[in-house]
Parts: C-alpha cells; sequence; structure tokens
C-alpha cells in the first residue's frame, strides 16, 4: 500500500523573518527529506551568518518597546497567539508530520500544548514583581527587581521543534525579552508557521525573529555580541561547542541535553500498566525523545513474565505510514540515523543481549522510509555501550534487579540526569526511591504526564542545566538587579 505524500502547497515559505518582514534566506539552499518516504519535500533556502546580524539588530531595535510594555499587554498578546494556535491547528498538524515523521494522531496534542505554554506563562507577565529587603548598616531601603535579558538566541533540535520552541519562547517572552529563534534544517516547517502566527497575533516586528538552517547559524548566534544569553536544546557534544563559544563573550547559556532514562519496575507493581508504558520510551516521539525512559529495570521476580508483555505489547503497536490516521509510531529521521541505530542494536547484541522482539529494518511497503520497528533487547549488562549511550530510536534495553538499593544503584550509575520513571504500588517506596534519583525530573506510575507547562524541566549532570516551566522557567530569562538608597538624613 502506497503511503500518503505531503502536501507541498501548503509548506510555509519564509525561512528567515527578520523585523517582521517574511523572506528567504541568504545561504545555502538545503533539500528537505521527508522520513517516511525518502522523497524531497523542498529546496528551502537556509540563513546565514549575515542574516543573524540582521536578525540581532532587528530584535535589539525592538527590545525597548516590548520591555517598557505593561505586563498586561504583553499578556494579552500570548493569551491571543495561544488562541490562534489552537484556532489553526489543523494547518500546523501535518507540518509536524512533513518535517520529522512525527505521527498525525501526535499534532492536535502538540498544538494544544504549545498555546497552554503561551497560555501559562502570559498568566506570569503580568505578575513580576521585586522584593524588598530588611537589610543592616543603616537606614536603607532595599529591594530586587527582576529585569530581562535583551535578546535571548533559542536553538533547538529536529526531534520536537514546536514543543522545544514554545518551552523556550513562553517564558522567555514573558519575562520581556526579544527572540531570535534557529529552526532545525532538516525539520523547519512548524517553527516557520509558528512566526508566522505570531506576526498575525499582532506581536510588534522584531520581537520574534527567525533564521533557519545548520550548524553555521547556530554558531554565528552564539558567538554574537549582541545577544544576551543562549538557550541551547539539543546533543552533548554540540552543547560543549556551544560552551567554548559563549566564553569569548561571557553569555550565560541554559543547556536541556540528551538522556538515558532509567525505568525501575518493582515485583508490585501493576506489571500491565507499567508495560505499557514501558514501552512508550520506544514509541513516543519515534522512540526519538531525550526524557524517554528507555533503560528498564526489572526486578527479577517478575523479569520473564514483563518481558513476554512488552514482547506481545510491541505486536500490536502499527508502525507505518505517519500521515495513516491509525499508526502509532514512524520512522526515525534518516537513513544515517537508522544506520546509527541498527549498529548500536548490533553492538549490544555482540555484547551478550537477547533479541526479544524488532532488530531490523522493515522492508515491503516502509522499504523506502527509515522504519525500524519496536526492538527490546533483554539481559543488557549495565556496563554495555548501549545500555550507557543515548540511542535516539525506538529501542529499548532491560536489565534484572534483585533489591531496591541495587536498582538506585542501575538507575544512577548514568553519565545522565534528565528523567527517571519509578513503577510501585508501595507509597511509601515511590517516596523513598524518588528522592534518591539523580536525575531533574521523576515520574511515579507516569510515562510522560508531568511535561507540563506549570511543572519545572530539566537535567542534571551530562542532560544540562537550568530549568524549563514553572516559576523556574521564567526565572531563567531574567536577570537579578538590588537596588540600595540610602535612608541616613
Amino acid at each position: 500500500m502506497a503511503f500518503i505524500s505531503p502536501d507541498r502547497s501548503n509548506l510555509p515559505k519564509a525561512t528567515t523573518v527578520i523585523g517582521g518582514a517574511p523572506a528567504k534566506g541568504s545561504g545555502d539552499t538545503h533539500a528537505h527529506v521527508y522520513p517516511a518516504t525518502g522523497e524531497v519535500t523542498s529546496e528551502i533556502r537556509m540563513s546565514d551568518a549575515s542574516d543573524v546580524d540582521k536578525a540581532v539588530a532587528a530584535a535589539q531595535a525592538a527590545f525597548p518597546e516590548w520591555r517598557a510594555m505593561t505586563g498586561d499587554k504583553r499578556r494579552d498578546l500570548m493569551f491571543k497567539l495561544a488562541a490562534l494556535i489552537e484556532a489553526r491547528a489543523d494547518e500546523m498538524t501535518p507540518l509536524l508530520t512533513y518535517e520529522n515523521g512525527s505521527i498525525l494522531l501526535a499534532g492536535p496534542h502538540m498544538s494544544a500544548d504549545a498555546a497552554q505554554k503561551f497560555r501559562y506563562f502570559g498568566g506570569w507577565a503580568d505578575k513580576i514583581e521585586g522584593r524588598a529587603i530588611e537589610t543592616w548598616g543603616g537606614p536603607a531601603h532595599d529591594y530586587v527587581r527582576y529585569e530581562p535579558y535583551g535578546v535571548v538566541g533559542v536553538i533547538v533540535p529536529w526531534n520536537g521543534p514546536l514543543f522545544a520552541a514554545t518551552m523556550v519562547l513562553a517564558p522567555a517572552l514573558a519575562a520581556g525579552n526579544c527572540v531570535v529563534l534557529k529552526a532545525p534544517e532538516n525539520a523547519p516547517y512548524s517553527l516557520m508557521k509558528l512566526v508566522e502566527l505570531i506576526g498575525e497575533a499582532g506581536f510588534p516586528p522584531g520581537v520574534v525573529n527567525l533564521v533557519t538552517g545548520g550548524g553555521d547559524v547556530g554558531a554565528a548566534m552564539v558567538s554574537h555580541p549582541g545577544i544576551g544569553k543562549i538557550e541551547f536544546i539539543g546533543s552533548g557534544g554540540t552543547a560543549k561547542k556551544i560552551l567554548a563559544s559563549a566564553a569569548d563573550t561571557l553569555k550565560p547559556v541554559g543547556l536541556e541535553l540528551g538522556g538515558k532514562s532509567a525505568v525501575i519496575v518493582f515485583g508490585d507493581a501493576d506489571l500491565q500498566a507499567a508495560a505499557k508504558r514501558g514501552l512508550t520510551g520506544a514509541v513516543s516521539a519515534n522512540g526519538q525523545g531525550c526524557v524517554n525512559g528507555t533503560r528498564l529495570l526489572v526486578e527479577r521476580s517478575i523479569y520473564e513474565p514483563y518481558l513476554q508483555m512488552l514482547q506481545a505489547m510491541a505486536g500490536y503497536i502499527k508502525v507505518g505510514d505517519p500521515l495513516a490516521q491509525d499508526t502509532v509510531m514512524g520512522p526515525v529521521i534518516s537513513e544515517s540515523a537508522l544506520n546509527r541505530i541498527q549498529s548500536m542494536v548490533e553492538g549490544g547484541v555482540s555484547d551478550g543481549a537477547r533479541v526479544v522482539v524488532g532488530g531490523e529494518r522493515m522492508g515491503g511497503d516502509h522499504e523506502a522510509g527509515y522504519f525500524l520497528p519496536i526492538t527490546v533487547l533483554a539481559d543488557v549488562s549495565p556496563d554495555s555501550h548501549i545500555a550507557r549511550n543515548e540511542v535516539f530510536g525506538p529501542v529499548l534495553v532491560v536489565t534484572p534487579f534483585d533489591s531496591e538499593e541495587e536498582a538506585i544503584a542501575l538507575a544512577n550509575d548514568s553519565d545522565y540526569g534528565l528523567g527517571a520513571y519509578i513503577h510501585t504500588t508501595n507509597l511509601a517506596r515511590a517516596h523513598r526511591v524518588a528522592n534518591r534519583m539523580m536525575a531533574g525530573q521523576v515520574q511515579v506510575n507516569g510515562s510522560g504526564e508531568a511535561m507540563t507547562p506549570c511543572v519545572p524541566f530539566g537535567g542534571m549532570k551530562h542532560s544540562g542545566h537550568g530549568r524549563l516551566g514553572g516559576i523556574e522557567g521564567l526565572r531563567e530569562f531574567q536577570q537579578v538587579r538590588n537596588v540600595w538608597i540610602n535612608l541616613q538624613d
């Protein structure tokens, strides 16, 4: 059965938006490839360093007005944008699929989530306040103000560009910053549409500017002296380069990086629910989510039954055309990504793991695209390469444990610390284990529900620093000013 082809007539055109003016970039042409079929959707003109210069200048010019705008007016603009995103979700949904192979089924949720972020942080825009401090050293009035940075550079990844960008844009704008946003060259469409909607909502020109491109465009943003802060969501390897470059201008950098999130399944867990949620690590974002639970630690007393459940449930997950309404999992982003993932699976088997299900590239109707079925490897050594490194594909590795202490030690024995998941019906154990997890976000009997705008999200260790979401997310885009006034006569 032939796959549905993208409707090229509805693709957004402006890869660069500077000062509210949409245009094509000044850089090279990039052929965007649809991961489900390997076909080119469009030839996109990328931005370059000269576009970054113009975008920063436009943001700097817009900043005084945006900063001076009262919180209620910023709030109303963000509420208007939220309503517009919801009203135009039918336009956004297919773009999310075209750009990276995300399933059509997830599109409405992604649009609703984006709208909620602008609505939540719009609610903070009119509530930004300082505090007075009782000090000593003579009669004085001392107070603290929270101020925007000015221009914030936002660099997001291809696996969930709309989700990642709105996670940063909403608090940055609420705090009074202007933004230069980079769309990834291999998944640009949703952000091109988002910036289009920002203009329609009535944001002043230059408050949000768009550039589209690869590492060269990101590098130009990081090194630009006119950008006050960089927020980067992506890989640890790229983060190291960004930090080295940002040192030249001494600009702060917020990082949300990769993960190898542990899923601990205790013997007293609801086994069926834990298996269903365990599979989400391979299914969510087609297995390409930074916080996905992909390292399953299972108590030995239920180890084999749990594996059998994973195997059985995997057979009911429809993998195929992401534009079909009943598809649950789509392709990975590219041929090179698929080859890398398969190489890691082969390495895991060579290290002693056994394949419970999956493992081979899908053929037949799926042959032209980049499809790997849900792959589960059992008996994975905690010291093996595949157990310690992010796969970023629909692959789960499963390891048994014998005690609570061992489970905690295995979960924390990782360079990463983004997420952790615990499955148990014992409330005391849930609190006890959660409080010992070296991860920025811990979910008990969950598999992603905590990712809402009102809670802080971010990592520990090599998974980054800083938080997005909640009041902590707003503070990431504010600087602190202390004012001391001498009241001595």
